[in-house]
């Protein structure tokens, strides 16, 4: 998983309560150019969600699964076709070597957060939630951790998502601001309004430094 090459620097972040929505959500994103999804395991039957997109979609598909905060999570993600696993943050039931093979996306928000998320093996710190500190916080991470790869997600709009990648981050997590209500059966038509406005806003954006 190349976080440098996503499109649009932009990891689409599903999560519904509608299992036919939210598939639906999925391939929508995908045609409209947006296609690095996480399906959050609190959606309705999110294996199943991501069983289908991954059969729509193909095997070379960016497509994760989120909200993973036990091993057994990991476990049914993976079986599910799931590319990588993204957690909200470390510790309970999730140890060093719980999460498998595939690449990760943990949760931190503090120094020591960063630091433990590395430790498990993270491909790249999930900031979050990001709205707390906003890009002036990442941006004051970037100064210890320069090596870090951060994605914040949490609030972010397309003008939230530049400032971020302008303060560092690698790409950007967005869930509700992208998705709106589609994942819960609401308008395509919308999603797609939104997906475009997004991809304008966020052309060129190149990869952090």
């Amino acid at each position: 998983m190349d976080l440098d090459a996503l499109p649009h620097r932009t990891l689409a972040i599903v999560r519904g309560t509608d299992r036919e929505a939210a598939l639906r959500t999925v391939l929508t994103l995908a045609q409209e150019g947006i296609t690095a999804v996480e399906v959050s395991l609190t959606t309705h039957d999110a294996p199943w969600v991501i069983e289908r997109a991954r059969h729509e979609l193909g095997a070379d598909a960016v497509l994760g699964a989120g909200t993973v905060v036990t091993a057994e999570d990991a476990a049914r993600a993976a079986a599910a076709g799931a590319g990588f696993l993204v957690t909200p943050g470390l510790g309970g039931a999730l140890r060093p070597g719980d999460l498998g093979e595939l690449p990760l996306l943990i949760g931190a928000l503090t120094p020591s957060e960063v630091i433990a998320a590395r430790q498990h093996g993270a491909l790249a710190v999930k900031l979050f939630p990001a709205s707390l500190g906003g890009p002036g916080f990442l941006k004051a991470l970037r100064d210890p951790f320069p090596a870090v790869p951060f994605v914040p997600v949490g609030g972010i709009d397309a003008d939230l998502a530049l400032a971020y990648l302008a303060a560092g981050a690698v790409a950007v997590g967005v869930g509700s601001p992208l998705i709106g209500d589609a994942a819960r059966g609401g308008d395509l038509a919308a999603l797609r309004a939104r997906a475009a406005h997004w991809r304008d806003r966020l052309a060129g954006t190149a990869a952090a430094a």
